[in-house]
């Protein structure tokens, strides 16, 4: 099955109900509560399934000094602030945040960054998932990147515009 990443809007009520939660059961017990019962509730999410460390990686190359105006776009895929004290990643991302990741998602090259794609390097960062040397299979992958990066691009518009906060869940 594998780690995959889905990303949900939050109301503000939903967000300071999430924060009062404490512990894995706690946490995911509420998660399911919230989660959309209908598949038009879908609409409102984003799945990038396993693509989330390489985009992490695409849009910041990884690197743990990260400078300032990168940090936006770590915390478009990872969140902001995660949820402590839990064994799977969960975290959020406060309304207030949301207009500088949308700045920093528009602002970013994604066409360079394809071009600069190497599947070497993802292996040489041990990026999930462990596919990097199917080096046959390069241009699929980084199709499935650009298309995870102007979803999330168009998830994260969505959410500055509709004054949303953002869950996101890594498991």
């Amino acid at each position: 099955m594998g780690l995959r990443a889905g990303y949900q809007y939050l109301s503000d009520e939903n967000l300071t109900e999430l924060k009062a939660c404490s512990g894995d059961e706690e946490v995911f017990d509420y998660l399911e509560a919230i989660c959309p019962d209908s598949d038009d509730d879908f609409a409102d999410m984003l799945d990038i399934d396993k693509m989330w460390d390489a985009l992490h990686f695409t849009l910041t190359e990884a690197d743990d000094n990260m400078p300032e105006h990168v940090k936006p776009l770590s915390e478009a895929v990872m969140g902001a602030k995660p949820i402590e004290d839990i064994e799977n990643h969960v975290a959020y991302t406060d309304k207030s945040k949301i207009a500088a990741i949308v700045a920093a998602l528009d602002a970013f090259n994604i066409d360079k960054a394809m071009e600069a794609f190497s599947m070497e390097a993802c292996a040489v960062e041990e990026l999930y998932p462990n596919i990097w040397d199917r080096e046959d299979e390069t241009e699929e992958i980084k199709e499935e990147l650009l298309d995870c990066f102007i979803n999330m691009r168009a998830f994260y518009h969505k959410a500055l515009e509709t004054n949303s906060n953002v869950l996101v869940g890594i498991y």
